[in-house]
């Protein structure tokens, strides 16, 4: 089934909302701020939208093998600029646009007044989001994740104290060392192959000489250090802990989805160009740094694990959940497979989500005071310079506490794995996708994987509910904080949609595995992508 000729343009819309909005936006006076969130929060339900009916489009693939293809200014690939939806784009678009929306909501009434261009900055951020997704091209892909790290800076210093800025500047500094790597590294490959292309590059792999295979090996590696640099794998992620605990709630969750893009470029490139499937004669450089991939994930997971145990800060905390999430899926990626790699993808879904909304969840959890508290933080916030909000005034919602504990207590099951939620779902699939997938006995480095997957839930369950005996109970008689409905509903949203990942993993699953076949036959996608022909101009005078 074809889609009508305006479903088409639908591809190129999570770019070029997202950029026009924010655009606009820049001269509106920051006083307007109910004018700037109607905005911005017309543009995020709008993405969410497409979003949606890009995804139902592929799957019902309403373009050849689920996959749609945009020429940019009619020129074919790999000479001209290509934009790609298939299952796995439209997936993290959705996820996207859905944290995003929530994350809008939570600000309206505090932290988008704070410092100047919130809303356009984090429409500029979308814009680099969704296009790192949707692009085809490792040139674009350098220049999407410029975009979104040029808006994340300032995001990350928005609302600035000491330790922000200090964060926020270390965070600058590995992300502008990461982009020169980036450079590098594409420059490599385009001269060891000739092109930049995506699915160009998988089908020419099998083509190149010795010299010029070994440059391309180079090349992929310095390309893998920039992607695992903004992917958080040990020890590339040192920086993000900190950045984390720093950063305003909606920022860290916004972070969270940040460290899934690299991981994401990661997964892209290296199925296509590298994998089983990656074309004719590819057999030489099939599987090219999957074993890499597998042991960095490893170490990322013990580092993850072990960083979870010695953080009291609940944004440390989420750094280090961050870390063990990233280090799952790189052994996912490096394990191979598509029931392995359809348990990922659930995992991802999963963990991005209940991450997201425990940033949020951080800010509303410390507002939980004792008696006497308030004289105490009065006298260590006069020797600290904050460009922060005032707490929410007004009448508390009835409830707060228990819509609390029990928002942090299904957080803290998906984050750690535990029954019954997504979490548990997820790494319960993954064991039995992995030692499935094995003949005969099973390797030790599979044993070894599930030890440390096992050892990071673990370590992520003592150290939340440590976090969460410390926050709500050993602190003894405390008032219930004054949350804005604005704030509870999103990360309520987050928590639900964590327990509908639940609910529909049957269907959620199909889905899955449908996207990880797809992404396992790379020279489909290979063809799909270089055999788009351009859009026939009608005659003059003629009929549309």
């Amino acid at each position: 089934m074809n889609p009508l000729p305006w479903m088409h343009h639908l591809i190129i819309v999570p770019v070029l909302l997202p950029l026009l909005v924010g655009a606009l936006l820049i001269p509106v006076n920051q006083k307007r701020h109910a004018r700037k969130f109607a905005f911005s929060v017309a543009s995020g339900a709008l993405l969410w939208g497409v979003a949606i009916a890009l995804l139902v489009l592929v799957d019902q693939e309403h373009w050849p093998d689920g996959i749609g293809v945009y020429l940019a200014s009619n020129w074919t690939a790999p000479f001209g600029i290509v934009l790609m939806v298939d299952r796995l784009a439209a997936l993290m678009l959705v996820l996207t646009s859905t944290i995003a929306l929530a994350v809008l909501v939570f600000s309206a009434r505090r932290w988008d007044r704070v410092g100047v261009h919130f809303h356009s900055l984090f429409q500029f951020l979308l814009m680099g989001l969704n296009g790192a997704f949707l692009t085809n091209d490792l040139f674009n892909l350098f220049v999407f994740f410029e975009v979104m790290l040029a808006a994340s800076y300032g995001l990350v210093l928005h609302g600035y104290n000491l330790r922000r800025i200090q964060a926020g500047m270390q965070y600058i500094a590995i992300n502008l060392a990461a982009s020169l790597l980036f450079l590098i590294g594409v420059s490599l490959i385009y001269a060891a192959s000739g092109t930049l292309n995506i699915a160009d590059l998988a089908t020419r792999v099998s083509g190149l000489g010795a010299q010029d295979t070994w440059l391309l090996q180079i090349g992929a590696t310095v390309l893998a250090l920039a992607f695992l640099t903004k992917g958080a794998m040990w020890p590339l992620g040192f920086w993000l802990p900190t950045t984390y605990a720093s950063a305003s709630a909606p920022v860290g969750a916004m972070l969270v989805l940040m460290t899934k893009v690299g991981v994401y470029a990661v997964l892209r490139v290296w199925l296509a160009v590298f994998g089983e499937g990656s074309g004719e004669g590819a057999s030489a450089l099939a599987g090219f740094g999957l074993a890499a991939l597998t042991v960095g994930g490893l170490a990322t997971l013990l580092f993850g694990a072990v960083g979870m145990l010695s953080s009291e800060d609940g944004g440390r905390m989420a750094g280090y959940g961050a870390i063990i999430s990233s280090g799952t899926l790189l052994v996912v990626i490096g394990h191979s497979g598509s029931a392995v790699l359809a348990s990922g993808l659930y995992y991802l879904l999963g963990s991005t989500l209940a991450m997201a909304a425990f940033m949020l969840l951080i800010e509303l959890t410390e507002r939980i005071r004792p008696p006497g508290a308030a004289l105490l933080a009065i006298t260590m916030e006069a020797f600290a310079i904050e460009d922060k909000p005032e707490d929410p005034v007004g009448v508390g919602m009835p409830g707060t506490l228990t819509f609390l504990g029990l928002s942090f207590a299904a957080c803290a099951l998906v984050i750690s794995g535990m029954p019954p939620l997504s979490g548990f779902v997820a790494k319960f699939s993954l064991f039995h996708a992995m030692l499935g997938a094995t003949q005969g006995e099973v390797p030790a480095t599979t044993w070894l994987i599930i030890a440390l997957m096992v050892l990071g839930g673990l370590a992520a369950i003592i150290a939340l509910m440590r976090l969460g005996v410390r926050t709500f109970w050993a602190s003894g008689a405390v008032t219930a904080p004054r949350l804005q409905f604005s704030e509870a509903v999103p990360v309520g949203a987050l928590v639900l949609a964590c327990v509908l990942l639940t609910v529909q993993a049957g269907a959620v699953f199909d889905y899955l595995g449908r996207t990880a076949n797809g992404l396992l036959r790379s020279t489909d996608y290979s063809a799909r992508v270089l055999g788009e022909p351009p859009v026939q101009r009608a005659p003059a005078g003629g009929a549309q």
